[in-house]
């Protein structure tokens, strides 16, 4: 069985203290020997982890994870994912994976059907982002999108042809809805990113071409969600 790739996020300023639920988890699993930590840099990763009182024993098999690693990291940290090991992304301050190479192992994740997740943070848009896997050096937040047509259609139809990915957001009794009225706009190899109750015991992320994602729901699903389109395949 594969592992899973956890996201760590990290207080911005180096004086605040780590998120409970995040750091109780590292206290309860930094030392098994199925547990990988990847951090940015290791001078700040080091240097955090004891002020938040982790096991100092890991230091020393901390996975370095930037810019210059992720190229060669990215394969082996897949390959160690499903051998069954557990990989705790971290960066050196914020969300991992949003606006940094993280992204490229999320997506080689979830290619592979890896399961990946994230510890508790605050921001249900920025988390969404980061768990797709998808290149976000920008995109377009529309948002609640309308109720009614022709409104509602017309900004679907801007959505659907936009080149850059897309965020939008409805009601959770409308999740079928809108998910029906994208794939008549959507071509069928073009994917979405469908985020759900996101740090809940329910959280479901599911990313694949639209009407993959139709499938795996139950007819009239109810949640709240967040649905993001990928930006469109370069020639």
């Amino acid at each position: 069985m594969s592992g899973k790739l956890i996201l760590i996020p990290t207080p911005i300023h180096e004086s605040l203290p780590l998120e409970p639920v995040a750091q109780s988890m590292l206290l309860e699993n930094a030392l098994d020997e199925k547990t990988i930590i990847a951090v940015e840099e290791h001078k700040v990763g080091r240097q955090r982890w004891l002020k938040w009182g982790l096991p100092r024993e890991c230091i020393e098999h901390f996975v370095l994870f930037n810019e210059h690693t992720s190229s060669k990291e990215i394969p082996e940290l897949v390959k160690k994912l499903k051998a069954g090991f557990n990989i705790y992304l971290m960066s050196d301050g914020g969300l991992p994976a949003f606006c940094d190479p993280g992204q490229k192992l999320i997506e080689s994740c979830h290619k592979q059907g890896i399961k990946v997740t994230s510890t508790p943070f605050p921001n249900s848009i920025a988390l969404a982002v980061s768990l797709s896997g998808f290149p976000h050096d920008t995109f377009y937040f529309a948002g609640f999108i309308p109720l009614k047509s022709p409104e509602r259609e017309a900004s679907l139809k801007r959505l659907a042809l936009s080149p850059e990915m897309s965020i939008l957001m409805d009601t959770p009794y409308r999740l079928g809805k809108i998910l029906s009225e994208l794939q008549e706009l959507l071509p069928a190899n073009r994917e979405i990113f469908l985020a759900s109750d996101l740090n809940s015991p329910d959280e479901l992320l599911l990313r694949g071409p639209i009407q993959t994602i139709i499938n795996s729901l139950k007819p009239s699903e109810k949640r709240e969600f967040i649905l993001l389109i990928a930006p469109q395949q370069r020639p």
